[in-house]
């Protein structure tokens, strides 16, 4: 027996959104723990680190100052040395990683929250009022190419949906971002605690 017309075309209908919902981006976690990573330079105003990241694609952590920068995956030397993106205030990242992944499961962007430690002009010192929390969506170093950098920025207090809006930033500006050429982007509102971002960068480009 033949199934109906009607539910024929249903079908039909639906397996394209089955489809599309397959081939979708999605998300991986890593724990970020300073403590289990291998230091690989030291001084007086602080360090750089390797830190194990997500199925190979390895965390570079750097402070200096008490402000910190991170890139990721198989980052060119020359940008592992002089690249330092980070914020004008004091700060520090949080502990979890989020990466985002292709179709094939292949990491190209990652989501991390960072604390800005701003001055409570009563206190005189950062406190849990003052601090802001800003998403950094960062490009991932791929094999062959060594670029990684702050793709864009995302108020996390200011904006509700504020992990949704970083996973579509990542998504859409991520892949084809130009790091060294193109400039790091806000999305969404921005408030005044998310302090002001801060970047040194090589001249040339590798």
């Amino acid at each position: 027996m033949k199934p109906p017309i009607s539910t024929l075309l249903a079908a039909a209908l639906i397996w394209p959104v089955i489809t599309h919902a397959a081939r979708a981006n999605d998300s991986a976690y890593t724990d970020l723990d300073l403590d289990k990573c291998r230091t690989v330079t030291e001084d007086e105003m602080g360090a750089s680190m390797l830190c194990r990241g997500y199925d190979g694609y390895d965390v570079h952590f750097a402070e200096s100052d008490l402000r910190q920068s991170i890139l990721y995956g198989a980052v060119d030397k020359k940008l592992e040395n002089e690249v330092f993106e980070s914020f004008a205030v004091f700060n520090h990242v949080g502990s979890k990683i989020e990466w985002r992944r292709d179709t094939g499961g292949r990491p190209f962007a990652t989501i991390l929250r960072w604390f800005i430690e701003n001055v409570d002009d009563q206190a005189g010192m950062p406190t849990k009022e003052s601090t802001g929390q800003v998403l950094v969506i960062s490009r991932v170093a791929q094999p062959g190419d060594g670029l990684g950098c702050v793709v864009g920025y995302v108020d996390a207090l200011s904006n509700p949906d504020a992990n949704e809006l970083a996973r579509n930033v990542a998504d859409e500006q991520a892949q084809d971002f130009a790091c060294g050429r193109d400039e790091s982007a806000w999305f969404g509102k921005r408030g005044d605690k998310s302090g002001e971002p801060t970047r040194v960068w090589p001249e040339t480009t590798p």
